[in-house]
């Protein structure tokens, strides 16, 4: 018998009475309950957040034998029960205002069952104050709460004002039951997607410590490189030979697919465990983290914020905008970064500015697939035959096969776009062109008006410049006035020049020429 992965198991009870592998993180959650009270983390999803949650009840349960042989067995001496108030908000769609009133409503009533009620308490913030004290005085221990998603609701109503509203001023009440109690409470640690509402959810709440971006718990979640060659060499050999690789070649694709994330800008990348387990659970690297559905308020955000997608591969932000104060601003970054599609790939002390960018190939080639048919007249089902295509096209020299698909890219574009018909057409070709880029080598510029592209295969080189309401002409000369194909004299390669005009009156490609 293998190990059993616990793709997807988030309780850790679980994990440990049916025997599947558990990576100790139990000296790091030691460290977080003796040093402080309330915690916030932010991870992005399938991160092992949950899981977290969940060893962190069996301990405040004192449920000791659960950890026999790990760090924190030789640390904790006491092994005290606590009360806990365990609220998951993940469990509901929050498609209605009422929503979130009856999933608070539901956690409370089963609250009460056990701690008792009072029929003087009528908001669902007064109740859950009187059930933290009610808890403590019966257990004789001050209360745990573990709050997972807490931002759930507000991120599905990303859109809805209205909505949005309701549910903010129901959580910064409820939320704020934890400052009024907190001569009852032993520890509180809430988990979420995002920084959202920060201000507005938990502005009276100035206690609450966040630990997302603290270098001291930066591997509270994930998998680390030591960790990964600790734990799992025996499976990462067993991977190498199913896929017919060396075991440096396995932990190099690893490495290339799943490592990358960055909460801090000192610490070193951390692994994503649903996606690395999932890769050893079956034997096969796989886009794993995709597979369990992104959320579609990314692709609003990016679209109501017009934003420039050919940006986000060069993003640079303060930790202010990480940190965002509301995730519902006018700038999508904060969202992008929190959820894990972006990750801090460099740091520039003084000003003090971070640099992002794809945490690895899995999110990249995932993220960029899904956004195709949000940007092209594609079905989801054909992106991915059809960026193959284009690849096979470009790889076999036909470069009026590749131009007539990338046309189909571009066709339909929506009439509320025609007005910003450039940076419609620079999203299509950034997307197009950075799915390419996996399978070729691709160097894309953006400036006012114009594009210039260099993309190199085995046998060719292509050197391209769009141009907006110009002429291919114009293109062509430019190409050669700044002689971008110069680099590629020498070459053995064929090396082609092409000039590309782009029409806003057809919104879409008119006419190309090749030399």
């Amino acid at each position: 018998m293998g190990k059993l992965y616990p793709v997807g198991i988030q309780n850790f009870e679980k994990i440990r009475r049916d025997g599947y592998y558990y990576v100790d993180k139990t000296d790091r959650i030691y460290r977080l309950v003796k040093t402080g009270c309330y915690y916030r983390l932010i991870r992005p999803r399938r991160f092992g957040k949950s899981l977290l949650v969940s060893t962190l009840e069996a301990y405040f349960q004192g449920k000791k034998e659960l950890f026999e042989g790990l760090a924190v067995q030789e640390m904790e001496k006491e092994w005290k029960r606590y009360p806990i108030l365990h609220l998951d908000l993940n469990t509901e769609k929050y498609d209605t205002a009422e929503a979130l009133d009856k999933k608070l409503e539901l956690a409370l009533s089963e609250w009460e069952s056990l701690y008792g009620s009072n029929p003087h308490e009528k908001s669902l913030a007064t109740r859950f104050e009187g059930t933290i004290k009610r808890a403590a005085a019966k257990a004789g221990e001050r209360v745990v709460i573990l709050i997972d998603e807490y931002d759930k609701p507000m991120l599905q109503a990303i859109g809805d004002e209205d909505r949005q509203q309701a549910y903010r001023s129901t959580l910064k009440a409820f939320y704020g039951a934890l400052k009024s109690q907190d001569g009852n409470i032993r520890f509180a640690l809430l988990t979420g997607v995002t920084k959202f509402g920060k201000v507005s959810v938990f502005s009276d709440l100035n206690n609450l410590m966040d630990i997302s971006m603290d270098e001291r718990y930066f591997d509270i979640c994930g998998i680390t490189e030591r960790e990964l060659t600790e734990n799992f060499s025996e499976d990462i050999r067993v991977l190498a030979d199913n896929n017919g690789q060396t075991f440096e070649q396995a932990i190099g694709q690893l490495k290339e697919y799943y490592d990358g994330y960055h909460f801090n800008q000192y610490s070193p990348g951390l692994y994503n465990p649903f996606s690395v387990l999932s890769t050893f659970a079956k034997g096969r690297y796989g886009s794993y983290w995709f597979e369990t559905g992104t959320p579609t308020y990314l692709v609003e955000l990016l679209k109501r914020h017009k934003y420039d997608l050919y940006r986000m591969a060069h993003e640079k932000t303060t930790s202010n905008v990480l940190d965002s104060i509301d995730s519902a601003s006018t700038n999508p970054i904060p969202v992008i970064y929190q959820s894990g599609y972006l990750t801090i790939k460099g740091y520039i002390p003084e000003p003090r500015i971070y640099e992002l960018g794809f945490p690895n190939r899995e999110v990249e080639e995932g993220f960029m697939n899904f956004l195709l048919p949000y940007y092209t007249p594609l079905q989801e089902t054909e992106s991915g035959f059809a960026i193959w295509d284009f690849v096979s096209d470009v790889k076999s020299g036909d470069i009026d096969g590749f131009m007539e698909r990338l046309q189909s890219f571009l066709a339909d574009c929506p009439y509320e776009i025609a007005k910003d018909i450039e940076l419609h057409y620079q999203n299509v070709l950034f997307i197009v062109f950075r799915l390419a880029g996996l399978y070729t080598k691709v160097e894309y510029h953006t400036s006012r008006g114009r594009i210039d592209l260099v993309l190199q295969t085995d046998s060719y080189v292509y050197v391209m410049e769009f141009k907006l309401d110009g002429s291919a002409e114009q293109a062509l000369q430019q190409i050669e006035e700044k002689q971008y194909a110069l680099p590629f004299a020498k070459d053995s390669r064929k090396v082609y020049s092409i000039g590309v005009n782009f029409s806003s009156r057809t919104r879409n490609i008119d006419k190309w020429i090749v030399k």
